[in-house]
């Protein structure tokens, strides 16, 4: 899709420096990787946040991009009985939690720790928003970066926001970022896209604040996958002494949230689902990519094993009660990451759903083990952080329980 003249406008203005990926040789000193990943570069021009004015163009361009590709993806799924009514399912669960989506998006378009829609890449949606902290203490902030789920179809950055707001009230900078969507983009798009945007968040979160040497990557669903993939992608390429953009062992962690990490196991579940199998095999670019994009499989190989080493501390989380991507699937990972000695910890919340651990109980507010682990692991060398985090208030509650009660029967997730 081509950008609205006012687009061309800001992006010509503020056009960022965006790393690219050659081959060459390494600097082997672990202790020389961000030097040898920044390069001798000037520092990025970092725009301005744009006005409310633009962001409705750019809002209006994206529902445009997103109504066409819409109608592309129906002429792939057809219109049957199960998408028929798993969408009314949907429109119900988001009538009921319509209460809590409107004060985050309320905070999402207004607040001034916001910044959106800034431009990481050339490619449609190359884009991703900041979640910034109160300026209450000096200092260099952790930053985590988000990759949303939504089946690989229907991702979107703003999906992170509740989760951006929450973190940034610990103190923590977040950076959700947006990627292109099946039948815009594959699964290679998808991975291109989420690298590129850690590259971006790598080389220019300082400009905003953050600690490039405490950065975190998170991914929920879909989003879990794309961005393992990426870590270990990128791994590998540093395991080969290729020259690189961002290093995975910047990484001080990577939270992977109700993921799905093999492919082989997962097509026929979703097929079931209503992800039917032919739309599946679209968007992983057919059987023979399954195996690269399958980071609990990969890890198998014997040339992927000094890669292995590279990778940072995993804590994968999943509800037991998920059905959209059960929770065998972080449990055969975390056993794969194990076998090749990445430190792992598995996390299985009883009774939750897929939902449940993103969305439900972030809108109940209160205490969220979830959301505390996260912080915990974050601030774990930060005495004054977590000194802070033991006198924070409890979250307020955005949705009534009646109604977060009926979400979850109506869920189609």
């Amino acid at each position: 899709m081509q950008s609205s003249s006012s687009e061309i406008h800001h992006h010509e203005r503020c056009r960022p420096v965006f790393p690219t990926e050659n081959t060459g040789p390494a600097d082997s000193d672990k202790g020389k990787v961000r030097r040898r990943v920044m390069g001798k570069s000037s520092a990025p021009q970092i725009c301005r946040q744009q006005s409310f004015g633009r962001d409705i163009g750019h809002a209006a361009a994206e529902t445009y991009l997103i109504t066409r590709l819409s109608f592309d993806l129906l002429g792939y799924l057809g219109v049957g009985y199960r998408w028929i009514t798993r969408l009314l399912a949907l429109a119900c669960y988001a009538i009921l939690l319509m209460p809590g989506f409107l004060q985050v998006a309320y905070h999402y378009f207004f607040s001034p720790q916001v910044r959106r829609s800034i431009v990481y890449g050339d490619q449609p949606r190359n884009r991703l928003d900041l979640y910034i902290p109160p300026p209450t203490s000096a200092g260099l902030k952790p930053v985590v970066v988000f990759v949303t789920g939504g089946a690989w179809i229907i991702g979107y950055k703003a999906w992170g926001s509740l989760l951006g707001l929450q973190l940034a009230e610990r103190d923590i900078i977040v950076a959700c970022l947006d990627y292109r969507n099946f039948p815009q983009g594959t699964i290679s798009d998808m991975v291109r896209d989420v690298s590129q945007g850690i590259s971006f968040v790598c080389n220019n979160i300082s400009a905003f604040g953050g600690d490039p040497n405490r950065i975190y990557l998170m991914g929920q669903s879909a989003g879990a996958h794309i961005s393992s993939c990426a870590l270990i992608e990128q791994a590998i390429k540093e395991s080969r002494g290729e020259r690189i953009s961002w290093s995975a062992s910047q990484i001080k962690a990577y939270f992977g949230l109700s993921g799905g990490y093999n492919l082989f196991n997962m097509v026929e579940h979703f097929h079931n689902r209503g992800l039917y199998r032919s739309i599946f095999l679209s968007i992983m670019e057919g059987e023979e990519s399954f195996e690269q994009y399958s980071p609990g499989t990969r890890l198998k190989e014997p040339r992927v094993r000094k890669a292995a080493s590279l990778l940072t501390h995993i804590v994968l989380f999943h509800g037991s009660e998920d059905y959209s991507i059960p929770c065998e699937a972080s449990k055969t990972f975390a056993e794969a990451l194990q076998g090749v000695e990445v430190k792992t910890d598995l996390i299985v919340y009883n009774g939750k759903t897929h939902t449940d651990l993103f969305l439900q109980d972030p809108l109940r507010g209160g205490k969220d083990e979830l959301f505390d682990h996260i912080v915990a692991v974050i601030h774990a060398n930060d005495s004054d952080a977590l000194s802070k985090d033991a006198v924070a208030p409890p979250r307020r509650r955005l949705v009534p329980e009646i109604l977060l009660k009926l979400a979850g029967k109506v869920s189609p997730f």
